[in-house]
């Protein structure tokens, strides 16, 4: 991979082309969790890619390739859903529904609606650490934050959601 990566920064788009395929459904998966809609996690993802192949004679360690790439992923999401603030949406129920009956549908929108109510930085490192399986080091190297604060935000987002499914009443008690 370290080889493809030289290439890749030497200007070659067949070398970029194959590392970014590596990595694209990890990408997609990330900007997915942030902008819960599948067009919106393509543009980002396309995002990622044009950024990353203007920027890739930047990258100064090649181990870090993913961190990387996950890094511009996060910032673009973040930059999708700014602009969506300026967007107004419709009430709940004029939206047409998706059709699906299955009680799972209802606890996977139930947690989707939960991750919404946490912090930006609190949705950061869950997604890393619970979608992406990322260590804390590697969250705190991503996100430029001391391990401490990296451990402290994840279980002050952790207990939210507790507290939260508790009172959505999803144990079904």
């Amino acid at each position: 991979m370290k080889r493809l990566i030289q290439k890749a920064q030497r200007g070659n788009d067949q070398a970029f082309l194959k590392i970014f395929q590596h990595y694209e459904a990890d990408l997609y998966r990330m900007a997915y969790v942030y902008v819960k809609n599948p067009d919106d996690a393509l543009d980002v993802v396309q995002e990622v890619a044009y950024q990353a192949f203007k920027k890739i004679g930047m990258l100064r360690e090649p181990q870090f390739l993913k961190t990387w790439l996950m890094k511009i992923a996060i910032n673009c999401a973040l930059d999708v859903m700014k602009k969506r603030q300026n967007v107004i949406h419709l009430n709940p129920e004029f939206e047409e529904s998706i059709g699906s009956t299955e009680t799972d549908y209802a606890i996977t929108m139930t947690l989707a609606d939960m991750m919404d109510s946490l912090h930006e930085d609190e949705r950061s490192v869950v997604v890393l650490k619970y979608y992406q399986d990322y260590t804390f080091q590697q969250i705190s190297d991503l996100l430029e934050w001391p391990i401490g604060t990296v451990k402290t935000t994840l279980y002050r987002a952790v207990d939210k959601l507790r507290r939260e499914w508790k009172e959505a009443d999803c144990y079904g008690s």
